[in-house]
């Protein structure tokens, strides 16, 4: 009987991680294509067609892979650390912070992505290419606390 529990909860938690995983690799991906995407739609001419197809591209992009993702990567990732005891741990208090960040930031870029919408162009291409690497080192450092977990 223990056995099987046992082995219940090992495949139940293979699944949960590997999950946990995909959702991860596609709302990364998707928050650094986002930036880009606002850099070439800046770079469009106001008001034309070209301004209007990224416009199309950048909610398709955040309705239907950025947005889901990330509440999957929260609801697979809270399971995960629940089912693991990692709110004990020193490195998982610094990955949850970090994932916090990201998740702002992913709610910045939405934001931004609705003053675009509407005609606004606030921030120049170049800050738009520097933010393009933040999901980049959230990712190195997150990666690197919990493969290492240097305390």
């Amino acid at each position: 009987m223990i056995d099987g529990i046992e082995s219940a909860l090992s495949l139940t938690y293979a699944w949960l991680k590997a999950g946990h995983l995909i959702f991860v690799i596609f709302w990364i991906a998707g928050m650094f294509m986002l930036p880009r995407y606002y850099v070439y739609h800046q770079e469009s001419a106001p008001g034309s067609e070209e301004e209007k197809r990224w416009i199309d591209r950048e909610s398709k992009l955040r309705k239907i892979i950025i947005t889901p993702s990330m509440i999957l990567v929260w609801v697979l990732g809270l399971t995960l650390a629940w089912t693991t005891g990692a709110w004990q741990e020193g490195w998982f208090h610094a990955k949850f912070a970090i994932v916090l960040a990201l998740s702002a930031y992913h709610g910045w870029l939405v934001g931004y992505g609705r003053k675009l919408a509407g005609g606004q162009r606030p921030l120049s291409g170049k800050t738009l290419r520097l933010m393009n690497e933040l999901p980049g080192l959230a990712t190195v450092l997150i990666v690197i606390l919990v493969i290492v977990k240097p305390f």
